[in-house]
This record gives C-alpha cells, sequence and structure tokens, in this order.
C-alpha cells in the first residue's frame, strides 16, 4: 500500500524518539526508534507494560545476551500497543469517530482516500456504513529502527575474557531488532562496518522472496553517491538489499554532524535522482547472482529502492519542492517535531529551552567522545551539570553505560574520553607539560568538554516519565539541529503536519534562510573554522583538504545558482533572497580561499 504520508519522523538522540512510534504509527506516519541504549529501552518497557497493564518480566543484566532480549522485548511491545491502537482507529463506532477524522485531516489534501473519505462522510450519517472501506484504506505508520553501525564496543566475561563479536553493541542491537516481531527498517548510520554487514546475513528475515517482499528491511544513512554504491553492492554480494537510501545533509541536522569534503546536499540529491535507476538495476544484478550461489529465492523481478531526504527542511515549499524535483520517496523532519510533545519525550525544561532558542544557541561542540562534531544547545541541563563537576574539581562522567569505550590511551581495555578516568589520567599528563596559561586552559578545555552521550541523550524521557533515575541523574543534553530556532512555540502534531502540507504556517521568522543556503553558510562556517585550527599546523595534506573542500563548495554554489535560476518561479516569494544568500555565501568563500592561499605560501 502506499504510504500515507510524505514525511517520516527521524531517530533524534536515544530517547527523544524512544516511544515516538506508540505516539503516531497508528495515524499512518513512520518514525524511528534508536536501539542504542537497552537500559533505557528497558525501563520504558516497564513503565508502557504498567500504563497498559501488560504482565512484566525483568531482564537483567546478569542473563546471558540481555541486551539483544530487551531490545526484542521492547520493540515487541511497542508493536503490539500500536497495533491496538491502530485498531481501535479500524473499529471506532460514530461518537468514537475522532481519531478516525485526525488520521484523515492530517493527509495531504492532494490524497485521493482524504478526498474520497470527504465525499463518503457526505453521503453516510454512520462511519458503520463504510467501515470496510475504512479498515481497507488506512495503514499503520512503520515502526523502523536506527543503530550506529560503528558503535560495536566488545564485551567482557566476569573474567575479563572477550565474549564474542555477536554480543559486540552494534550486533546485539542488530539482533535484537532482527528477533522481534517487527515488519520494519533498520536504519544504518555513522558509516560502513563489513564485520556487522557481514552478520545480517544470519537473520532469514533480511532476504527476500519470489514476490520481491522482505520483512525487515535495510535503510542506509548517507551523505554521497560514491559510498551508496559501494555500500550497496558490498551487502547485494552477501544477498542483501537495501530497500532505501537516506541522504542526509552533512550539518544541517541534528545530533552528529558529518561533514562531507564540502558536497552539498542539492547536488547530492541531483546525482541520486540522475543514477538511481542505474543503482536499482546495477545492484539487484549483483543482489540476483549472490542468491543463486547461496540456493535461494531470487525475485521475480527487479526490486526497487526509495530516495528520502531530510535535514533542515522547514516549509511546505521545500518539502514539496525535494518531493517533486528530486522525486524523492518521503522528507524528515527532524528538529521541528522536538516542540510538539504528542510526538517526541522532551522533558518541560528542555522543550521551553527549545522555544526559546535562536541561531546563536545551536551550535557545533565539541562535546561528543567520537571526536566528531555535534550539534548542541547552549545552556542544556547536560552543559551545566558538566561545568559543574569541573569547578568542584571532579571532571568526568562515571561513565555507567560504556557504550562509548574506544580509547586505549591510558589502559589495556577501551574506556571513553568523557570517563572521570580518562580525564583525569589526561589531565595529570597535562600537568606534566609545564604550558603557559592560555595554552594550558585550551588543553584543558578540550579534555573536560567531552560528555557522556550515552546517558544525557536518554535522560529527558526519565524526567519527562518520572522513571527511576538513580544512575542517571537529570541532566539532559539535547542535539536539535540550526533548524529548530525558526520555530519558536510548542505545537500539536495536526498543527506541524498542516505546516509540513501548506495548510498553515506555524513559522513566524521571515527571514528564515533557504534550507540550501543556510546549509551552505553552515558549510563555509565550517571550512573557516578548520583554517582557524590550521594556522598553527598547517601541512600538505591539510592543504590538499582545504583546497578540495573549497573546490567543491564552488560547483555547489555554481549548481545552485543554476537550479535557482531554472526553478525561480517555485520559490517566487523568496527568489532575490536566495540568490543575494548564495552570492554573500559566495563572497565568504572568495575570502577563505585568500586565507587558505597565504597559509599554503608559508608551507611552499
Amino acid at each position: 500500500m502506499t504510504k500515507p504520508h510524505s514525511f517520516h519522523i527521524p531517530v533524534m538522540g536515544l530517547g527523544f524518539t524512544v516511544d515516538s512510534p506508540i505516539k503516531v504509527a497508528q495515524y499512518g506516519i513512520d518514525s524511528v526508534i534508536s536501539i542504542g541504549d537497552d537500559m533505557l529501552l528497558e525501563k520504558m518497557r516497564m513503565m508502557y507494560s504498567e500504563l497498559f497493564e501488560i504482565p512484566y518480566q525483568e531482564i537483567s543484566d546478569r542473563i546471558d545476551d540481555f541486551r539483544a532480549k530487551r531490545i526484542t522485548s521492547y520493540l515487541n511491545l511497542v508493536n503490539d500497543i500500536v497495533e491496538t491502537k491502530f485498531e481501535e482507529i479500524k473499529n471506532a463506532t460514530f461518537d468514537k469517530a475522532d481519531e478516525i477524522k485526525k488520521y484523515f485531516n492530517m493527509l495531504p489534501d492532494t490524497s485521493e482516500i482524504k478526498n474520497e473519505f470527504y465525499k463518503l462522510t457526505e453521503k453516510y450519517l454512520n462511519f458503520n456504513d463504510f467501515s470496510d472501506w475504512i479498515k481497507e484504506h488506512l495503514s499503520v505508520g512503520s515502526i523502523d529502527v536506527n543503530i550506529m553501525t560503528k558503535l560495536d564496543r566488545e564485551y567482557y566475561d566476569k573474567k575479563g575474557n572477550k565474549l564474542p563479536v555477536e554480543y559486540n553493541d552494534a550486533h546485539a542491537a542488530l539482533r535484537g531488532f532482527a528477533e522481534s516481531n517487527l515488519e520494519s527498517s533498520i536504519v544504518l548510520s555513522a558509516g560502513m562496518n563489513p564485520r556487522l554487514y557481514g552478520y545480517i546475513g544470519k537473520f532469514e528475515d533480511f532476504y527476500p522472496d519470489e514476490n520481491g517482499y522482505i520483512k525487515k528491511k535495510i535503510v542506509l544513512k548517507v551523505s554521497d553517491y560514491r559510498s551508496a554504491l559501494i555500500q550497496g553492492k558490498f551487502l547485494a554480494k552477501k544477498g542483501i538489499w537495501i530497500s532505501e537510501y537516506r541522504i542526509e545533509s552533512g550539518l544541517n541536522c541534528g545530533g552528529h554532524a558529518f561533514a562531507s569534503d564540502g558536497y552539498l546536499m542539492g547536488p547530492i540529491l541531483e546525482e541520486f535522482n540522475k543514477h538511481r535507476e542505474d543503482l536499482e538495476a546495477e545492484v539487484f544484478k549483483i543482489l540476483s547472482q549472490a542468491l543463486i550461489k547461496q540456493n535461494r529465492v531470487v525475485p521475480n523481478k527487479p526490486l526497487k529502492l526509495k530516495l528520502t531526504a531530510q535535514g533542515g527542511v522547514g516549509t511546505a515549499n521545500e518539502h514539496e519542492f525535494l518531493l517533486e524535483h528530486y522525486n524523492v520517496d518521503s522528507v524528515g523532519w527532524g528538529s521541528p517535531f522536538l516542540l510538539v510533545p504528542e510526538v517526541t519525550t522532551v522533558d518541560k525544561t528542555t522543550l521551553q529551552q527549545l522555544v526559546d532558542a535562536r541561531e546563536n544557541d545551536i551550535y557545533l561542540s565539541n562535546i561528543s567522545p567520537l571526536g566528531v562534531p555535534f550539534n548542541s544547545l547552549r545552556g542544556d541541563t547536560g552543559e551545566i551539570a558538566r561545568l559543574e563537576k569541573i569547578a568542584k574539581g571532579r571532571p568526568g562522567s562515571s561513565c555507567p553505560k560504556l557504550h562509548l569505550n574506544f580509547n586505549t590511551e591510558f589502559t589495556e581495555k577501551p574506556i571513553c574520553t568523557a570517563s572521570r578516568q580518562y580525564q583525569r589520567l589526561k589531565i595529570k599528563e597535562l600537568n606534566s607539560k609545564n604550558l603557559n596559561p592560555l595554552d594550558y586552559k585550551k588543553e584543558f578545555d578540550d579534555i573536560t568538554a567531552k560528555s557522556c552521550l550515552c546517558v544525557g541523550l536518554g535522560t529527558s524521557a526519565l524526567v519527562q516519565y518520572d522513571i527511576e533515575r538513580k544512575v542517571e541523574g537529570n541532566a539532559v543534553l539535547v542535539c536539535p539541529g540550526p533548524n529548530t530556532a525558526y520555530f519558536n512555540k510548542k505545537s500539536t502534531l495536526e498543527e506541524m503536519s498542516s505546516h509540513i502540507y501548506g495548510r498553515k504556517n506555524i513559522m513566524p521568522f521571515e527571514d528564515r534562510p533557504n534550507m540550501f543556503v543556510k546549509e551552505l553558510k553552515l558549510y563555509i562556517d565550517y571550512l573557516n573554522d578548520q583554517i582557524e585550527k590550521s594556522k598553527d599546523k598547517m601541512d600538505k595534506k591539510q592543504d590538499k583538504y582545504l583546497n578540495a573542500f573549497v573546490s567543491n563548495l564552488r560547483d555547489g554554489i555554481e549548481y545552485y545558482k543554476n537550479l535557482f535560476n531554472t526553478i525561480s518561479e517555485k520559490f517566487s516569494n523568496s527568489i532575490d533572497t536566495i540568490n543575494a544568500g548564495i552570492k554573500f555565501q559566495e563572497n565568504r568563500l572568495n575570502k577563505s580561499e585568500e586565507e587558505i592561499k597565504s597559509l599554503s605560501l608559508e608551507i611552499a
């Protein structure tokens, strides 16, 4: 069945969309749960079991394979609750018809089933008179899950022996999803993990049947076509099909910002759209050969792939443009939904901070232990708690969840750079350097900037639902995208869907830049930051990187000039502002290039 909505809700943090499917799937809306924190999922399962009077038995961390079992159990519970809610809508009687009306009212006005529904309500006095039609045409939203593929921490038994790779974080999370009763997708993000990709083939639900049906689909989050093709072929050789390529802006998004080398979203989407059929055909050929070698069923017709896009979209005009110009199947709306309590789980304090946040309040920080830039909100309770620990002379986290234990600088077993153990050892090393006060402060701040994302990104749900959090505490880290700054009030799900489809405008800022112009600005900001960091350590490798970055941005600017000249009528109300914005950023890029040339002369 065709998807009723042309938008989806991407994963946000560990806890902000942890129960979003329970809130929106019954209305046909797809959303994504992070399955990175099994402790959080277990606490959520206990809470929802009590709420819906479902028997609950704790899955202790003392039992074998507890992580995968917790994930499976939570996903099964969510699926059961969603199915119950969806059945209630389909079987609603006339006196309890508000949910049916809400379902259809939120659909885009171009929806055929929406228009047919309105015709039927004019013709019949009672929903019972066309209940069969309702049951046939309503569809439930997908309960998708996300894992960051490279967050694949190893586990040890009580004697200190390393456990088999199947117990690694990402492997166990994948298994937890694979063994659930969901019929949905797993979104793989943060790069390629060949060992994990090989593990996917252990589970039958990921393989297609003769009709091309796949119970559990793979969605690959990517930021360039070349990477998509490489990973698509890699998995196809193992008999696994990527059903969807989810193209995300490198910088105009929430959470970790995986900046590409100056490749902008518009040209990337153009390349995917241009080569979509080639990608389908080339990868399906490899898939068919692999399935034959494995003595598996080969689908009786070529499989299709979906293209979706997300990162910075904020207006109905931009939403429609992505659908029509690049032929994407769905558009991800993430950060704006942080201001919709019906959809995401955000505690009251953080929610108000997000409502009040403007452009300068949302910034790229270096708080992530992964060493990747991270979108942060100034003054969130997680930042306050981190600074208080530093002031007390006890920087760092007690590290109760251990998911980001990857550093072996001081220890044989990996530890996290946000941990108290690591920061204590690193500061001790710093103290031995006898640096001047300014250099000392800079290095000290870099060490203590790292925050416990494993806890902070999930705490909001525990605070909001008043769930026991003796281990986690109350400090919340939030990871909004820059687009959040242009929404300044709490909204309902119906209001946000009306905004997405152009029935209502809930964005008060007329000077908000176009999503492509905003991303261009963010990339030049990032470039300038890299130039600044290169001033003391410029070498030929960095020189080559910076010049390639500039070259790619110039290609992107030329693409946007031609694009908006060709489709100016699509943005007739803002085309002058868009062109002026592109020109302004081009001038900034010229200045940045001059700085690079000056630095290059020093190493010539």
